[in-house]
């Protein structure tokens, strides 16, 4: 990806990915230690929560374009973007009552047990630094949203455009994020359910997206034709 890409690509996932974060992630957030602070103190502790959340999606972002980096060539680039689309496609298909029940799914939640825990202690704390420390550990819990990002952070090419990428996804998320922490209450379960209803939509667009990518069609922005390998040096005799 060139950094334009990236910066169009993050922003708009983050940007329609905020409905899922509100609709998933917004009874966390409302739960934030905050409510005994005033108006201020609230979008103060909104900012820090986020900030936290941000920072570990942009190392996440820089550690899977790392790998990206050194393990995918273009050509695997574009196979896995191809992959990615299509498992989002059949995750789509799969009955809603069985997603959660899923052994993948049941064995996927069993790492997150301690950091569950470590949330949990968190919260007993009304500190600001906590807050930061919630969204920090917030940014590492099993998310489909987060791992489609971080997947395509592996697409970047490199460790600072993974890390890049990353980081506008959470801004594009922050707006939203600190809204729930600011109103709260005023965010209710009726709004995040239908939040959450138009989040296939966005997964769907997201799927089409990446399989277009792979196909390496040569459509600026869409599926911008990837770079051929670099051909070995012709020696001179």
């Amino acid at each position: 990806m060139d950094f334009l890409q990236i910066i169009t690509t993050a922003l708009v996932m983050g940007l329609i990915g905020s409905l899922h974060c509100v609709g998933m992630c917004g009874p966390l957030a409302m739960a934030l230690p905050v409510a005994h602070r005033s108006s201020r103190g609230r979008l103060l502790g909104g900012l820090i929560y986020n900030t936290g959340r941000v920072l570990t999606y942009a190392v996440l972002g820089g550690i899977l374009g790392l790998a990206g980096e050194y393990l995918l060539s273009s050509h695997w680039q574009g196979n896995l973007s191809i992959a990615l689309g299509a498992c989002i496609f059949m995750y789509l298909l799969f009955p809603s009552q069985k997603k959660a029940t899923t052994l993948l799914a049941t064995w996927a939640n069993k790492p997150f047990v301690h950091l569950r825990l470590a949330l949990g202690r968190l919260f007993q704390s009304k500190k600001y630094t906590s807050l930061f420390a919630i969204g920090v550990l917030n940014g590492l819990l099993p998310c489909g949203m987060i791992y489609l990002a971080v997947s395509s952070s592996l697409l970047a090419g490199s460790a600072l455009k993974g890390s890049l990428f990353m980081l506008l996804f959470g801004l594009g998320t922050f707006p939203a994020m600190v809204a729930v922490v600011f109103f709260g209450s005023y965010v209710n379960q009726q709004l995040r359910l239908g939040l959450r209803k138009a989040v296939p939509v966005f997964l769907f667009f997201m799927a089409t997206l990446l399989v277009l990518r792979g196909l390496n069609l040569g459509i600026p922005f869409v599926s911008p034709a990837l770079p051929d390998a670099p051909q070995a040096a012709v020696l001179c005799h």
